[in-house]
């Protein structure tokens, strides 16, 4: 999952809106420090389970520079006045924006968005489909 992270990290226009769709343990964080690394992030990307929200500024290898807003919505029933926050974030013009359970905030998320669904493979690996 890092490495698929990276490796898209590295190719992605920016800006960009990506939702990330699987089960608690999937890899969803895991291929988010992989996108975070090959963006040029050099803080340590952690889950924002908790906080709801996480940004990190990147300059990645290319000269493009931005921000990394990560985004995790399991815990809300209701995105409430996050999702005024996730409105404004998504113009911003050089803006990674990372959704995960995004099921809370659809109404809210571009068509044109890349979705990334992770499965967990019966051999514990990951099986992962990439839309958009």
């Amino acid at each position: 999952m890092l490495e698929l992270g990276r490796k898209l990290g590295r190719e992605l226009k920016v800006p960009s809106v990506i939702e990330l769709v699987g089960d608690v343990g999937a890899g969803k964080t895991t291929l988010v420090r992989g996108m975070a690394e090959g963006l040029g992030v050099k803080e340590v990307v952690t889950s924002p389970s908790f906080t709801i929200s996480k940004r990190y500024g990147f300059e990645r290898e290319d000269g493009v520079k931005g921000e990394l807003i990560h985004y995790d919505f399991y815990r809300l029933g209701d995105a409430g006045i996050m999702a005024n926050e996730l409105a404004e974030t998504l113009v911003k013009p050089d803006g990674v924006i990372v959704v995960e359970w995004g099921e809370t905030v659809a109404d809210l998320l571009p068509n044109e968005r890349k979705k990334i669904v992770i499965q967990m493979a019966k051999d514990g690996g990951r099986l992962v489909q990439l839309e958009g």
